[in-house]
């Protein structure tokens, strides 16, 4: 009898765990290699900083170039923190704002940076991460550069449908 019960509250201890288990979703991560890659391929294309954050905010890697100014550290982290953080190119963040009353004040909070060279990552329907380059001749120059490498990488700027 005490083996029975045993086995009993065992099955059910168990198969009440199952059902208490979530089902989590699984995200795509981008991984340092392919953050060196983007930051390699950038490098190639023009001169300047960029800096790379995977889907959390999480700095994976910052180059860079050889005579680049020190404050383009950290506005490639704060253009790609934008970028992560919005969804959408920063240059065409940027424009959008200036031309919205409403968000005029979005370039007072310290985290943005409200100027061209930060791109969203995306990996089909995912967002992964995202890229910032600063320094290399002005925002529509950094933003082709981050842009080159990305497709580079097989990564896009926005949702696949």
């Amino acid at each position: 009898m005490t083996v029975k019960y045993l086995a009993v509250s065992l099955a059910l201890g168990l198969s009440a765990s199952v059902f208490a288990a979530p089902e989590l979703p699984r995200h795509a991560d981008l991984d340092l290699k392919t953050a060196r890659l983007l930051a390699d391929s950038a490098l190639n294309n023009c001169s300047g900083t960029v800096s790379v954050l995977d889907r959390g905010g999480n700095l994976l890697v910052t180059l860079r170039g050889d005579g680049i100014g020190p404050h383009n550290t950290a506005a490639s982290q704060r253009k790609a923190y934008t970028a992560l953080s919005t969804k959408t190119p920063t240059r065409l963040f940027a424009e959008r704002a200036r031309s919205n009353p409403e968000t005029a004040n979005l370039n007072t909070l310290d985290e943005l940076l409200l100027l061209g060279g930060g791109i969203p990552l995306f990996a089909a329907d995912e967002l992964v991460g995202a890229m910032g380059v600063a320094g290399s001749g002005g925002g529509e120059q950094d933003e082709s550069c981050a842009i080159k490498a990305a497709e580079k990488a097989g990564l896009t700027l926005t949702r696949s449908q």
